[in-house]
């Protein structure tokens, strides 16, 4: 099986590359490892692994991140827990070289193997 993936070129992940000072905190939180460093400063490695739990935007000193925490994977997953509609959240799987790709509906599944 590929790499899990989220719905490509939808995240509203942003870094403003001018405000950051290469703290790390952003990699240290991310779950997803979406951030790297490159020659000192925080860059976006893959966005389409973003979960959009805004974890990375919270824990930045200078607020060189912002992401829309809350209408992501990240939401779905808590709002399942928490016994609510879990609609938002749909995940592709990287298709293997001899295999098509698979999207998971969250109706479909448990949060959980989705994220």
């Amino acid at each position: 099986m590929g790499q899990l993936t989220y719905l490509k070129n939808v995240v509203t992940l942003e870094l403003d590359e001018e405000k950051c000072v290469g703290c790390g905190m952003c990699l240290i939180v991310c779950p997803h490892a979406v951030l790297s460093m490159n020659n000192g400063n925080a860059m976006i490695e893959d966005r389409d692994l973003c979960m959009e739990c805004g974890a990375c935007a919270r824990n930045c000193p200078t607020e060189a991140i912002t992401v829309q925490a809350g209408v992501g994977c990240a939401a779905a997953v808590i709002n399942t827990a928490l016994g609510r509609d879990a609609s938002s959240c749909c995940c592709v799987i990287e298709p293997a070289e001899d295999q098509g790709a698979q999207v998971k509906d969250p109706k479909e599944s448990s949060q959980a193997s989705c994220c």
